[in-house]
C-alpha cells in the first residue's frame, strides 16, 4: 500500500481542527493530509472553485455540515417556527445540486450524514410527528439527500448517527460548542475517521474480498471429531450454540453482499463436511463456500493454497480462528493477509466480525452479489478441463459468448471496479473514478467497450474493458483490462478484434498499444509478445499494421452493440 498521503479538503460549518488532527495522526491505511476551508462558509466553499483549498488537486472531500447552517427552512424549524415541509426538502434539493457539482473537484466527496444534538427535543413525544418535529424532519431531509446523490458518481453520503451512537453520552459537548464552536466531542470524531478511511480504502480498491474460516469453536461450538456433529453447539436454546448461529447469519449476510466464504480447518474432511450438510441448524451450507481446505496440514500453506484456486492476493483475505496459535502462525507467514484479534467468548463473534472496517464498497455490481456463484461455476469449468485432451477442445466445449457494450450509467460501476482493481492484466493500470471515466469516455476521438463473458456453465460478469483513442490518423488502445478470472480463454484476442474493427471501421489501420510497466502487469506483457497472429514490438509499444481487423476467436460468439460513433 502506498505512503503517500491523500489530500483531504474538509469543508464545514463548524470547527473541525480536532477531526483533522485525528485524521492527520490516526496511522491505518490510507494517510490523510486534511486541507481546511474557510471556517463557517460551507455554501460559499461549495460555490467557489478559486479558493485556495481546490488548487492543490485534493483527492477527495469531506463536506460535514449541521442542516441549520445550510438549510434555512429548517433553521426556522430550529428556531421553532412554523415552515412547510416541502420547503425544507425542496431546499435539501437545492442543497443537492450543490454537491453534485463537487465531482468536476475531487474524485471521491463524503457527506456525512446531519444529525441533532440531543438536547434539541423541544416537541418531547411529538418530536416524531410530521410537520412538527425536528427529529422526523431531519430524518426526511438526510433520505432525501442521500436519494438525491445516490445516481452521482463518486458522491456518498455517511451515517454520521452511528458515530453518535458509538460515542454515548461523549457525543455532544455544549462547552466545545461555546468555547470553540465544535459540537461533536472527541469520540464522534474519532469514529468519523475510522469509517471515512475504511470509506476511502474501498473506493481505491482496497476492500478485503475474502474471509477464511475455521470450524471448531469458530463455525460452530466443540470438536466434531470428538463429540461428532450431533452434539455440536449451534442453534438451539443453548446461549452459545445461539451465538454461533448468530454469527453464521452475519457471514451469510457478507456472503449474500460478494465476499467470499472459505474454510481452512485442522479436521477430517468427510466428518467436517458432514456436519455442514446434515447438522439441521447450520447456516451455511457448502454451496456457500468458494473453497476448502481441511486436512492437517499447516494453516498457512493452506491459505497459501486457497488463495492460488481462487487467484486472489494475500491482501484480499480475512482469516478467523479462535486459536491464538494458529492466528499467530498466519501473521507471521502471510503478514498481508488481516488477521483481527478474536475474542474467546463466542457470544461476541457476531460484534466482532461487524466491527471489521474492511470490506467497504463504493457500490454493489451484479458482479459482486453473484461471486460465490461465479466461483463454483469455475470448478465446473476446471473439471471439465480434466476431461479433455487439448485446450482448444476445452474452449470449444466451453461454448463461450462475450457480449461487447459501450459505457453507460448501468454498467459504470463495475467498469470503474475493474479499472481500479486489476493489476495483472492492465496495459495501463490508469485509475479513475465513475465520473473521469465517462467523462474520457464522451471526449471525441475517444471510445470504451465493456466486455461481459458467460458460457454454458453460468455468467462470469463484466470482466473486461477496452478503450481507443483515435488522433491523426493512428489509433491508441489506451485501457486493455481482463479479470483473471477469465484469462487465457481468448476473451483477450475478442478485445484486440474489438478495437481494431473500430479502428478500421474509422479509415484507421495504424493501431498501437503503449505497455505502462508495473510491478504486476507481465502477464499483459507476455500476452503482447506472444499474442497471435503477433503484434509487431517496438520499444514499450505493440503495433498491429494489418489491413483487416485482428480476427476473432472461432469458438467464441461475439454479441456486438457498440453504439454511434462518436
Amino acid at each position: 500500500m502506498g505512503s503517500k498521503p491523500h489530500i483531504c479538503v474538509l469543508v464545514s460549518d463548524f470547527n473541525l481542527q480536532n477531526f483533522a488532527g485525528f485524521a492527520a495522526n490516526d496511522p491505518d491505511f490510507p494517510n490523510i493530509k486534511p486541507v481546511t476551508a474557510p471556517f463557517g462558509q460551507p455554501v460559499e466553499t461549495l460555490l467557489d472553485r478559486d479558493l485556495p483549498c481546490w488548487q492543490d488537486d485534493p483527492d477527495f472531500a469531506v463536506i460535514w455540515t449541521q442542516p441549520q447552517s445550510v438549510i434555512p427552512a429548517f433553521k426556522a424549524l430550529f428556531n421553532f417556527e412554523q415552515v412547510a415541509l416541502q420547503q425544507v426538502l425542496e431546499q435539501v434539493d437545492d442543497y443537492s445540486a450543490r454537491l453534485a457539482t463537487m465531482r468536476e473537484r475531487v474524485r471521491y466527496t463524503l457527506v456525512p450524514s446531519w444529525v441533532l444534538a440531543s438536547d434539541r427535543r423541544i416537541f418531547g413525544m411529538l418530536d416524531m410527528q410530521t410537520e412538527i418535529g425536528l427529529t422526523n424532519t431531519v430524518m426526511r431531509m438526510n433520505l432525501r439527500l442521500a436519494e438525491n446523490l445516490a445516481s452521482v458518481a463518486g458522491v456518498y453520503v455517511l451515517n454520521a448517527n452511528a458515530w453518535i451512537a458509538q460515542a454515548g453520552t461523549q457525543a455532544f459537548s455544549p462547552k466545545l460548542w461555546y468555547l470553540g464552536k465544535i459540537p461533536f466531542g472527541n469520540d464522534v470524531f474519532k469514529a468519523a475517521v475510522a469509517d471515512i478511511k475504511a470509506a476511502l480504502r474501498g473506493m481505491l480498491g482496497y476492500a478485503r474480498k475474502l474471509i477464511i474460516l475455521d470450524l471448531d469453536d469458530t463455525l460452530w461450538g466443540g470438536i466434531v471429531g470428538e463429540a461428532g456433529w450431533e452434539n455440536l453447539v449451534l442453534g438451539g436454546h443453548h446461549h452459545r450454540g445461539e451465538a454461533h448461529a448468530d454469527f453464521q447469519h452475519t457471514l451469510k449476510s457478507l456472503r449474500n453482499r460478494g465476499i467470499l466464504l472459505a474454510i481452512a480447518s485442522k479436521n477430517e474432511e468427510p466428518v467436517a463436511l458432514e456436519a455442514i450438510r446434515k447438522h439441521p441448524e447450520m447456516v451455511l451450507q457448502l454451496e456457500d463456500f468458494a473453497a476448502w481446505r481441511i486436512n492437517w496440514q499447516d494453516k498457512a500453506q493452506n491459505i497459501i493454497d486457497l488463495l492460488i484456486e481462487l487467484n486472489l492476493g494475500p491482501q484480499s483475505a480475512v482469516f478467523i480462528d479462535d486459536s491464538p496459535a494458529e492466528r499467530a502462525r498466519v501473521k507471521e507467514s502471510l503478514p498481508e493477509v488481516l488477521v483481527p484479534d478474536w475474542p474467546q467468548d463466542p457470544l461476541l463473534y457476531p460484534t466482532a466480525l461487524l466491527s471489521l472496517r474492511c470490506f467497504e464498497m463504493p457500490s454493489l455490481s451484479r458482479e459482486d452479489l453473484t461471486r460465490t456463484t461465479m466461483y463454483l461455476a469455475e470448478n465446473k469449468r476446471r473439471d471439465l478441463r480434466k476431461t479433455v485432451s487439448s485446450l482448444e477442445q476445452w474452449l470449444a466445449r466451453l461454448a463461450t459468448r462475450v457480449q461487447v457494450e459501450e459505457l453507460h450509467p448501468a454498467n459504470l460501476p463495475r467498469a470503474a471496479q475493474l479499472l481500479n482493481k486489476t493489476n495483472q492484466m492492465n496495459l495501463s493500470t490508469r485509475r479513475m473514478s465513475e465520473s473521469e471515466i465517462m467523462a474520457w469516455s464522451k471526449q471525441k476521438h475517444h471510445r470504451l467497450w465493456t466486455l461481459r463473458v458467460s458460457d454454458k456453465f453460468g455468467d462470469a460478469g463484466l470482466t473486461g474493458i477496452v478503450s481507443l483513442e483515435i488522433q491523426e490518423g493512428t489509433a491508441q488502445i489506451v485501457d486493455f483490462v481482463l479479470s483473471c478470472r477469465v484469462l487465457g480463454r481468448h476473451v483477450e484476442e475478442t478485445m484486440l478484434g474489438t478495437a481494431t474493427q473500430h479502428a478500421q471501421a474509422m479509415g484507421v489501420q495504424h493501431v498501437y498499444a503503449r505497455f505502462v510497466a508495473t510491478a504486476k502487469n507481465k502477464p499483459c506483457l507476455e500476452f503482447f509478445k506472444n499474442v497471435t497472429p503477433p503484434w509487431q514490438q517496438q520499444g514499450d509499444c505493440f503495433v498491429w499494421h494489418g489491413k483487416q481487423p485482428f480476427p476473432m476467436p472461432e469458438h467464441i460468439e461475439v454479441v456486438a452493440d457498440t453504439g454511434s460513433d462518436n
